[in-house]
């Protein structure tokens, strides 16, 4: 691939790297302790295979755990009620995982990012293995997470058309190196998609989104 995965992982000390710096509010990142670090970034990455059997509630508890490690309080307890109710969870709050549609399923552990409460978070491909309607509504929650609760939010996506309608500054890749990076009016255009993807485009402005059509 273009690397976007490997890149994440590297911003958010999942993986070594070989060159480079990466700064976290002009800290470099191989500088944060450990605990404050998972204060400050929550990732949520592509594979979340548990083998363990939790509730959506003792999900969503394991975004507390840089704060209680374990003990929850009732602060803890709080963050948690919340981060279920924004996802619109609280009726299934006591149901297993392996209940849950796809699309319940990845909500539940979005739930547990947002309890951790941090400013920034990493998300590695959160409309994987969903439908056309919880994929939309998920990336309507990702845009009111930024524009309510003032989250900074880094996603990697493959889908051009949602990257466009709800994203404020794009970073394209290619073969493992930044190809082009602007707002969403300086990159979805029909040469620049061109170049990057080796293919045409007929970039069309629908409701004042601009939908990229290719076939």
């Amino acid at each position: 691939g273009a690397g976007k995965s490997t890149l994440l992982s590297i911003i958010t000390r999942l993986m070594k790297r070989d060159l480079g710096e990466v700064y976290i509010e002009g800290k470099e990142i191989s500088q944060w302790d450990k605990k404050e670090l998972s204060k400050k970034i929550a990732i949520l990455k592509q594979s979340n295979n548990l083998n363990m059997r939790l509730t959506i509630r003792e999900l969503v508890s394991f975004g507390r755990f840089p704060y209680c490690e374990g003990r929850l309080t009732e602060e803890d307890e709080k963050f948690v009620d919340d981060a279920i109710e924004y996802m619109n969870l609280v009726d299934i709050q006591n149901k297993y995982l392996d209940e849950l549609s796809g699309g319940q399923r990845q909500r539940a552990f979005i739930a547990m990012v947002i309890a951790q409460g941090t400013e920034y978070i990493f998300l590695d491909e959160p409309l994987n293995n969903l439908d056309m309607k919880n994929a939309s509504s998920m990336m309507k929650v990702l845009r009111n997470l930024c524009d309510e609760l003032g989250k900074t939010i880094i996603l990697v996506m493959h889908d051009i058309n949602f990257t466009a309608c709800y994203s404020d500054y794009i970073v394209a890749l290619k073969d493992g190196k930044i190809a082009r990076q602007g707002t969403v009016d300086e990159i979805i255009n029909e040469d620049i998609l061109r170049e990057i993807y080796e293919m045409d485009f007929n970039v069309q402005e629908i409701d004042g989104n601009k939908i990229s059509i290719y076939y």
